[in-house]
């Protein structure tokens, strides 16, 4: 009689050695996306605009609504209010968004202007825009 394939021991120790594969590439992608998943914590603009020195040059992800917008030849600053705060934005690639639309930013916080403890304006420069 003639021995299958899948039978005896050799299956089981390639069986194995597959499922041991599998846990290690599902572990690498689960610590991969988690990476991406605190990369993508959004934050609240109150809580940058109450100490922006803490998130100067560090990537920040806001959402909002636009509520002013000034735009021309792919270049453009429009600001966001999420509810608990206003921010301003500039971008240098894609203008700004209409009035009213709901969007969320990806960029880093540029040094703002601060005279005796009261931040003026803080801006946010888009590297990403959903919305």
């Amino acid at each position: 009689m003639k021995k299958l394939p899948w039978s005896g021991s050799g299956f089981a120790a390639r069986n194995e050695a597959d499922m041991k594969n599998r846990k290690i590439t599902l572990i690498i992608v689960l610590v991969v996306l988690g990476l991406a998943l605190i990369g993508c914590q959004r934050e609240r603009i109150s809580t940058i605009n109450s100490d922006p020195g803490r998130f100067l040059h560090k990537d920040v992800v806001v959402a909002g609504t636009v509520t002013q917008a000034i735009g021309a030849f792919n270049h453009g600053i429009y600001q966001i209010d999420d509810g608990t705060g206003v921010i301003w934005v500039y971008s240098s690639s894609r203008g700004a968004p209409s009035k009213g639309a709901r969007v969320g930013v990806r960029g880093r916080i540029m040094p703002t202007i601060t005279f005796l403890g009261i931040n003026y304006a803080t801006v946010l420069q888009e590297s990403d825009r959903r919305g």
